[in-house]
Parts: structure tokens; C-alpha cells; sequence
């Protein structure tokens, strides 16, 4: 989860376009802070623990709906899309046909949870279709599941690109150099997948791959939080970069992140 949580925080204050497209940047500063793409990882997190890993459909559509609506409360002003603002704080429990990225920033509990990927895929789709439930959407949270499943499996960079464009279709042909010059803020999956994975998919550790996301720009947080969950179960996080990540958090959600390790048994710390 801390992948997810620290390139959303380290993204946030870059987030519009509102950085100069470099990796050389002081990766923390009191301009960071968590963001809706946190408060949904915990929310998604929270439900799947609650329910257990052998829940069916409507069990864990119902908890997530609960804990996705629960926590969106707590933090109203995390910074939500119009669509899903409108859902979170409506009685409404149908999705909306959203392809937008929000679908993937969340989903990353779902790659540590399960013991095969076709298990990771099921689920990870069920917590894109309670909002998301575009073709695209439910691909976004797919794909990054899968990926972190592979990678937390100790699959190669070589066979993870391959499975993603085998299974996905997604366009990884441009590098992030070739990306950068023309790239701005979008927040569809379409035109944010490719791009996180390929952040991914050139870095030399967790860092590296959040200073990828930085230099070509856009929805930063959102391409951090992304790209941060797949780097994380490929490279794992210093322990320096998580304790001070872990500064910008609440206690509640400091509490979720500590039950998931425990539960998980992930060691992702370095």
C-alpha cells in the first residue's frame, strides 16, 4: 500500500501540470499530502480484509460500497472527480460507466491479497465495477492488479510489459522520454495506463520510478499512485522513503496500511 499512498503524496503538489517536467526534484516537502487516490486505497483495503479472500461477488461489492462511501465521508475534500462526488455523497449504489482512472489508483490492495492472478483479476474488476464499470475502467484496475502480482511473484520487467500488452492491448511502444514532450493532465484510463506502466517499466528502483512520473507530468498523483503500487512489489521502498511518507498520514489510516502488512505478510520495506 505504500506505494500507492507515497507516489500519490509525492505527486500531489505537482498534480495539473504544475511541475517542470524533470527528475530532479526534493522528493518530500510540506507542499505534499495524501489525496483521494489514498483515502480510496484504504477504503478498498479495509473492505476486502473485512470480507476474506474466499467472499463472493456481492459480498465484497457490498463491503466495498460501504467502505468506499465510509471513507469518502471522512475526507470530503480529498480532491474526488465531479462524477464520483455526486455518487459518494447520493443514497446511489449503481455505478456510472466511469473510464476514468480512479478505477486503477484504488485497486492496488487487490494484487497482495490473492494467491493467483486469476483470482486478482476477479476481484480487482469487482472493485472497478461498483463505480467504473466502463470496459476501460474495469481494465485500468485489472491490469494494475495483475501486474502486482506478477511482480510480486518475481516476474521480469520483460515478461511483465509482455503480459501487459498480450492481455491488455496497451500501447507500450514510446518511452518516457518520447512521452514527456507532449504529455498533459488527462484522467482516463486510456491515456493513463500506458503511461504509469511505462514509468514503471524503465525504473531502476521505487524512486526512480516516482521521478519518472514527476518528469512527464499530467495527473501526477494519480500516475504515482499507479505506477508506485506496480514499483513497490517489484523493487520494494527504502525504509527511509516510507518513514517519511508515513509523516503526512492520519492514525486511522496509518491503522489500515499497519493491518494490511500484517495480513498480507508483505515485506516490502528495504
Amino acid at each position: 500500500m505504500y506505494g500507492a499512498i507515497i507516489g500519490d503524496t509525492v505527486g500531489s503538489r505537482f498534480e495539473f501540470d504544475r511541475g517542470e517536467k524533470t527528475k530532479e526534484f526534493k522528493f518530500f516537502s510540506d507542499r505534499c499530502g495524501f489525496t483521494d487516490d489514498t483515502v480510496m486505497t484504504v477504503a478498498v483495503a479495509e473492505a476486502l480484509m473485512s470480507v476474506g479472500r474466499d467472499a463472493g461477488e456481492e459480498e465484497v461489492k457490498t463491503a466495498l460500497i460501504k467502505s468506499v462511501k465510509d471513507w469518502g465521508h471522512r475526507y470530503p475534500e480529498a480532491g474526488y472527480g465531479g462524477r464520483f462526488v455526486s455518487w459518494l455523497f447520493s443514497r446511489d449504489t449503481e455505478p456510472y460507466g466511469s473510464y476514468g482512472n480512479g478505477s486503477a489508483m484504488r485497486v492496488s490492495p487487490a494484487g497482495w491479497l490473492y494467491d493467483t492472478i486469476e483470482r486478482t483479476r476477479e476481484v480487482a474488476r469487482w472493485t472497478a465495477e461498483i463505480t467504473h464499470d466502463h470496459p476501460e475502467g474495469v481494465k485500468g484496475a485489472e491490469s494494475l492488479a495483475a501486474v502486482i502480482f506478477l511482480a510480486r511473484n518475481k516476474y521480469g520487467m520483460d515478461e511483465i510489459r509482455e503480459y501487459i500488452v498480450r492481455e491488455f492491448g496497451y500501447d507500450l511502444s514510446r518511452t518516457v522520454d518520447e512521452i514527456r514532450p507532449d504529455y498533459h493532465h488527462v484522467e482516463d484510463c486510456m491515456r493513463t495506463m500506458p503511461e504509469a506502466f511505462e514509468c514503471f517499466l524503465e525504473s531502476t528502483d521505487y524512486e526512480d520510478c516516482i521521478r519518472n512520473v514527476v518528469s512527464i507530468g499530467g495527473d501526477v498523483d494519480t500516475l504515482g499512485a499507479i505506477a508506485g503500487a506496480a514499483a513497490e512489489a517489484f523493487w520494494g521502498i527504502p525504509k527511509q522513503i516510507v518513514e517519511e511518507g508515513d509523516k503526512f498520514l492520519t492514525n486511522e489510516i496509518r491503522e489500515v496500511v499497519r493491518r494490511f502488512y500484517e495480513q498480507t505478510g508483505a515485506s516490502t520495506v528495504i
